[in-house]
């Protein structure tokens, strides 16, 4: 079937920003069209332009107006833990009194508190609970969004979840897509003596049965001191690529610990955090594929300084914006008002920071043929009631978007 998208006050196509690879990008990038069609089928989009240039060799089956709509390419969160259950609000108050994570996880908070509430609920809990979260975010234009396990810390409890991501993915395609990413590395549980003995015994197992059930898109690990090594990292990813799964990483969010470099060495599809990467790290991530995720709600939410994004840009690093949205370190849904929030405190300019939420971190989940407006790309669309882009982010917090 072919739609014509018509009367839309102005689309962000990002063409030119599509054919740079996301990097190194100017104001003049965002390449936005006026009075502006759109016209697609299913697969791809078919033709983009003025409307009053509308060609007439399509068979046009439906007509949609968007007058006095803006058109986006659809935003993409390419990192969430939004499948959990437990809620950490008491912890939020603890560090606004002065508590570290430290203390928190002393006095029973942390990762470890969220996966005793994710092992007390059942499959349609988690299910139904991740649903309603999902519905939440998509309800902001975000179309594609990732979903990390890695609250139950159990080989059972993990597979659950892994399979509550799967049916969550079918639930909502093709409206939604989801991307389902196995973070059995998320923490050690203290019934092991080490992060190996764990790694061993769960982590890598788990992956391999779960390889055979075809529903894992990427494995990811937390590698930082006091939770996955170096070494448990090149394990965890040597075997991952064994089987053939796409790899992300937490990496240089509390110390410089190289992830950034290791991500890069392994051709991961992203580093994410990246709060204390260094030049080294950074540089190694410009010359690579690796799309460097950063995750600004996280700093603000633990009161932490953010990653260097403005060195990571100037060196041709592949930028992406994402929530982190999980229930102890950046409770915040709201993609777009995260975003809107760091573009000046980076700073970035409008062509980056729509990139970073829309084509870029498309690429973090290994999206390639989506994040632009331009012809032989996905028709993977956001729309917003106003008549400029400019006020989109411009309006911190309120919810401009609608279905389509």
């Amino acid at each position: 079937m072919i739609t014509l998208l018509n009367n839309i006050s102005e689309v962000l196509t990002l063409e030119s920003a599509f054919k740079k690879d996301g990097r190194n990008l100017l104001p003049e990038d965002s390449c936005i069209i006026d009075n502006a069609a759109v016209i697609h089928n299913q697969e791809e989009i078919l033709w983009v332009g003025s409307k009053e240039n509308i060609p007439s060799n399509y068979k046009i089956d439906q007509e949609i107006d968007l007058m006095g709509k803006v058109l986006t390419p659809e935003l993409v969160d390419s990192h969430t833990h939004a499948i959990f259950g437990g809620n950490r609000a008491d912890e939020y108050t603890m560090r606004l009194n002065g508590a570290d994570y430290q203390a928190i996880a002393k006095a029973g908070g942390g990762i470890l508190s969220t996966s005793k509430g994710t092992n007390s609920l059942s499959e349609d809990e988690l299910f139904n609970s991740t649903v309603e979260k999902i519905e939440r975010i998509a309800s902001y234009g975000v179309g594609t969004i990732e979903i990390k396990s890695g609250y139950a810390l159990n080989y059972e409890g993990e597979k659950l979840c892994s399979k509550v991501i799967g049916r969550i993915k079918e639930h909502f395609a093709p409206r939604i897509q989801i991307f389902n990413t196995y973070l059995a590395a998320h923490a050690v549980p203290k019934s092991f003596k080490d992060s190996a003995e764990y790694l061993n015994q769960v982590v890598i197992p788990l992956m391999k049965d779960l390889a055979d059930e075809h529903i894992i898109d990427a494995v990811d690990i937390f590698h930082e001191e006091g939770y996955f090594s170096y070494e448990d990292t090149k394990l965890l990813f040597e075997e991952a690529l064994k089987l053939g799964f796409k790899l992300k990483i937490h990496a240089d969010e509390f110390g410089d610990n190289k992830g950034a470099k290791l991500a890069a060495e392994f051709n991961a599809l992203s580093a994410d955090h990246l709060l204390c990467t260094t030049q080294d790290g950074i540089e190694a991530l410009a010359k690579s594929s690796t799309v460097a995720t950063v995750l600004p709600g996280t700093g603000w939410f633990l009161g932490k300084p953010q990653a260097n994004a403005k060195k990571m840009i100037d060196a041709g690093c592949k930028l992406a914006i994402a929530s982190d949205y999980n229930p102890g370190s950046c409770h915040c849904d709201n993609l777009l008002l995260i975003a809107s929030m760091a573009a000046p405190m980076y700073p970035l300019n409008m062509t980056q920071m729509w990139s970073a939420i829309t084509m870029n971190s498309a690429a973090a989940l290994g999206f390639n043929n989506q994040g632009a407006i331009i012809p032989g790309l996905k028709p993977r669309f956001a729309v917003f009631k106003t008549n400029k882009i400019s006020e989109i982010t411009y309006n911190w917090g309120r919810n401009l978007a609608e279905p389509i």
